[in-house]
This record gives structure tokens, C-alpha cells and sequence, in this order.
């Protein structure tokens, strides 16, 4: 199996962070969201993934090109990288990893977290993944038959046709047939609202026999702004609290207290402090006088003689400061 990942996304919400950290890149509890995304489609299946495709923007740079490929390489696999230089949809997105379009491939988009509770059944055609949501004119949906075979596609309805959003999870078993389809619509110029649409190019395989199946996740994390990030932090120390070693031995933590569920990284140093619940401490961390809850706090940070909550600091932030609620980018001073 192939996984193609599109994050080509510049991640303008979750700016300061993003301007030196590309989004998929920015860690959850030791993890950058990325390798979580691949660690939860790897559950998924008893396959070997061969190969993983990572379409990026150019402007990422090369050390994050480096840690894209080791992520890979954890998962036993060959990381690539592709570039997409033009925000032009999800098909377009898709279609920059060409070549690695076949067999079995599993696309998941890089501002999706999921919790996966399920096993893909490769037999079939496809299938996507969806979620029951409120408001389903912000999102692609799809309507089913009594049998689960989607019958039609819809991009952000402006009237109500069904609330099963595509949460950006789709599996192909021919990734062959997905790709020229996908080709056909960049060859003929369709689009929709200046885009190439995955859903135009998924009809028109619906049209020709494919069926299209759909499977619901138990839970779908976004990381899009500072809020959901934490939530998305507080719901993966919730559900990997008895699976991962979560309090790194290497780690000092002297006249402290952590209430739990914590992530405590490589050589942090807490003192004289009261951390969590739902707290991040980054590789190299420095805590003193301080209390802090629900925050990530990033590797090499130093945070003194300060009340934290729903805070994001990035790598390298030195913070003394009373009471707040703060999200500072890399190398900030906050005093």
C-alpha cells in the first residue's frame, strides 16, 4: 500500500507558529501532527506501506523535507517528496505524486487527525471516511444508499442534502484508475470555483461502475487554529495515556507536581512547579515557579515565574509572565 499525504498548505490560522514551522510539522505531545496521521493509517491495515508521498509547498525548506523522510522511514517505508507551487484543489494536490498513484493507496489530508477504530477493507473499490456534522455547507458530503454505496457527491451543499462531510480519508484499490481520472480533469480544465475537485474526478469514477463505500470515524481532530490545536492535544494524551510512554525518563522534575494526562519530553526540567492536565512539555523544556495547564510548550523553552493556560509557545520562547493566555511563535520573549 501507498499512503499520499497532501500539506502543501501554508497553515495562515495557525500563524505565528507556521511562519517557521510547516503546520503538519508542528508536534502534538512529542509527535508532529504528520507522523500521528501516518501512525493512525498504518493501525489501519496488516499491509506493508512501500511508499509515502508528501506533496509540499517549495517554501518548506529542506529540514523539513529531512524529517518528513525519517517519518517515513519509521513506519518501514520510502518517504517522497513532491511539490505542489499553486494552491490549484485537492485533485491537483493528489495528482503532484504521480507516480506514486498505485496499487492500493490510502490518502489522508494533513489537517486531519482521526481516531481509528477501524480496518480498511481492501477488497473493495473505495471507500471514504466521513463525520456527522452540523453545518455541512463548509464541507464536501456524500448521500448513500440503504446498502452504504454512495450514491452521489456534493460540494458544500447551500441546501440540505446530507450531513456526512468528507473528512479528507479516502482508500482507492487501484490508485492507477484514481490517477487518470484525476489527469483527465487537469487536461480538460474542470473545475470548480477555480479548483480541481477529488469529488469531480471520484463521479466520474461512480459514473463508470466503481462503487464508493463509506466508513465513519469515531472521532475527527482538527489542528487549523490554537483552540482546536489544544483540544486535539487534550484528546490524544486522553487516548494515549495507556498506549505511550508519555513522562520521559531523561526528564528532571524536582518539588513538582503533574496532574495527569501530561506529556513530559527528552530533558525537560520542571521545578517548583504544578503542570497539567492537558499539558506538552517539548524535548529540552525548562519549567520553574510556575503553573501551567492545558498548554504546549515547545522544545528549548524556558517558562519562569508564570500562570499558563490554553497557551501555544513555539521552540526556543522564553516566558515570565504573570497569569495568561498566550500564543507566541519561535525564538518570542514574553516578560
Amino acid at each position: 500500500m501507498n499512503i499520499i499525504i497532501p500539506m502543501a498548505g501554508m497553515g495562515k490560522r495557525m500563524r505565528p507558529h507556521t511562519l517557521t514551522t510547516p503546520k503538519p510539522l508542528v508536534p502534538i505531545a512529542g509527535k508532529p501532527i504528520v507522523h500521528r496521521i501516518v501512525e493512525d493509517i498504518v493501525c489501519t491495515t496488516d499491509q506493508k506501506v512501500e511508499e509515502i508521498a508528501f506533496i509540499i509547498s517549495p517554501v518548506f525548506g529542506k529540514e523539513a523535507e529531512n524529517n518528513l523522510i525519517e517519518v517515513a522511514k519509521k513506519f518501514g517505508a520510502i518517504g517522497k517528496i513532491f511539490y505542489q507551487e499553486q494552491p490549484l484543489g485537492t485533485a491537483h494536490a493528489i495528482l503532484c505524486a504521480s507516480e506514486c498513484l498505485k496499487g492500493n493507496t490510502f490518502i489522508a489530508f494533513a489537517d486531519t487527525l482521526f481516531k481509528a477504530t477501524f480496518e480498511i477493507d481492501t477488497n473493495k473499490d473505495a471507500i471514504i471516511w466521513t463525520q456527522k456534522v452540523e453545518d455541512p455547507s463548509a464541507f464536501g458530503v456524500v448521500k448513500m444508499n440503504p446498502d452504504g454505496i454512495i450514491t452521489e457527491f456534493v460540494e458544500k451543499p447551500q441546501e440540505f442534502v446530507s450531513d456526512l462531510a468528507i473528512i479528507g480519508v479516502y482508500y482507492f484499490k487501484d490508485g492507477e484508475n484514481l490517477k487518470n481520472e484525476l489527469q483527465y480533469l487537469v487536461d480538460n480544465n474542470i473545475k470548480m470555483k477555480g479548483e480541481y475537485q477529488i469529488t469531480d474526478a471520484m463521479a466520474n469514477m461512480k459514473s463508470k461502475g466503481i462503487r464508493f463505500y463509506s466508513d465513519q470515524v469515531e472521532e475527527w481532530l482538527d489542528c487549523g487554529n490554537k483552540d482546536a490545536t489544544l483540544y486535539t492535544l487534550e484528546r490524544i494524551l486522553e487516548i494515549k495515556q495507556n498506549t505511550e510512554s508519555l513522562i520521559s525518563k531523561s526528564a528532571v522534575i524536582e518539588n513538582s507536581t503533574i496532574i495527569q494526562p501530561c506529556f513530559v519530553g527528552e530533558n525537560v526540567i520542571i521545578k517548583n512547579a504544578i503542570i497539567g492536565p492537558y499539558v506538552a512539555l517539548e524535548n529540552g523544556a525548562i519549567v520553574e515557579n510556575a503553573i501551567i495547564s492545558q498548554s504546549i510548550i515547545g522544545k528549548e523553552s524556558t517558562v519562569k515565574n508564570a500562570v499558563l493556560n490554553n497557551s501555544l509557545l513555539g521552540n526556543h520562547v522564553t516566558c515570565q509572565s504573570k497569569s495568561e493566555e498566550l500564543s507566541l511563535g519561535d525564538y518570542s520573549f514574553k516578560y
